[in-house]
């Protein structure tokens, strides 16, 4: 039953997500609609000799050949058994095609970001732990899963890579003040290594959208707001405030608008892309392009350079 994305697709900027709800072993877990491509029944798997344990194969549906990660193992370090009832995920983020058997599916929810909590660190197992965040759906609590972390630990060379920013040589040293909203541990530490590799020495994160919205929040008044922030690069999926409605705020604002936003995403495709633009977006990138993400900086931070100065003029 494959889903269209046009359907699920929400209204821009209102904080919103749609979870998927499914089993295993009779726990709740979700997944972000935007990430599914469709629902399958499971079907025969070829296994994949030296592949990580969680890998449990391929398949190819349709001429293509999707890999397929038993998401009971990766999480109970068990061999669960394999049903005929069994569904395999569909997903499809940072470019990629993936299937991830589950036992059932439960059904769809639409809640507030501002509903989804994040775990502490018992239930995340410390610092970069799977789940991204709790909620309640349907009077049922969901624990929903990172599955860019889940596919990063399974293939490492699927997610950022620093040696892209290590390839562009030395760069001269820049103070511009960037502020970055990214709740994934692992992935805030990716980009600001990155970044710092690239010479950026003022960078500002924030765990969500609601807490970099805070930040600029307190700054719009100042003189000197521009000499505070000049950029920002922001996820999309992020407990309290996602990035989208983050966007939407300061594209509104008649002071913040003027700073640009970088949406850094694993979901950006020609939907999201056309949701990021309606916001003001000034440009999206799909996560693993930490290259592409810092030449896109350097091309904004010149932009934004020059209209300060003309903004200046004006007044």
């Amino acid at each position: 039953m494959e889903r269209e994305k046009e359907g699920i697709l929400l209204e821009s900027g209102t904080n919103e997500i749609e979870i998927m709800k499914f089993t295993i072993q009779g726990e709740f877990y979700g997944i972000n609609v935007a990430k599914v491509k469709e629902i399958m029944m499971s079907e025969k798997v070829k296994g994949m000799p030296h592949a990580h344990p969680a890998v449990e194969g391929i398949f190819k549906p349709r001429d293509t050949l999707i890999t397929v990660i038993d998401l009971g193992y990766y999480l109970t370090n068990e061999n669960l058994e394999h049903k005929p009832r069994d569904l395999f995920i569909v997903t499809n983020f940072n470019k990629m095609t993936v299937a991830f058997r589950v036992q059932s599916i439960e059904g769809i929810s639409r809640i507030s970001w501002k509903d989804i909590q994040k775990p502490d660190k018992t239930l995340s197992h410390g610092e970069e732990g799977v789940a991204t965040g709790i909620a309640q759906c349907s009077g049922e609590l969901v624990t929903i899963l990172d599955f860019e972390k889940i596919v990063a630990e399974i293939a490492p060379e699927t997610t950022i890579q620093i040696s892209e920013v290590e390839q562009m040589g030395d760069r001269p040293l820049c103070n511009c003040p960037l502020v970055i909203a990214e709740d994934s541990i692992l992935l805030q530490k990716m980009i600001d290594d990155s970044l710092e590799r690239a010479g950026f020495m003022d960078v500002k994160n924030f765990s969500n959208g609601q807490e970099a919205w805070n930040y600029l929040k307190g700054l719009r008044n100042d003189s000197d707001l521009y000499d505070k922030v000049n950029l920002i690069i922001t996820d999309i999926e992020m407990p309290e405030m996602d990035g989208h409605r983050l966007t939407k705020l300061v594209k509104d604002d008649p002071r913040l608008k003027h700073i640009p936003v970088v949406i850094f995403s694993s979901l950006i495709d020609d939907q999201m892309r056309i949701k990021g633009e309606a916001l003001g977006a000034d440009e999206q990138l799909t996560k693993p392009e930490i290259g592409h993400l810092v030449h896109v900086i350097d091309s904004l931070l010149e932009r934004f350079q020059k209209q300060v100065k003309d903004l200046e003029k004006s007044e």
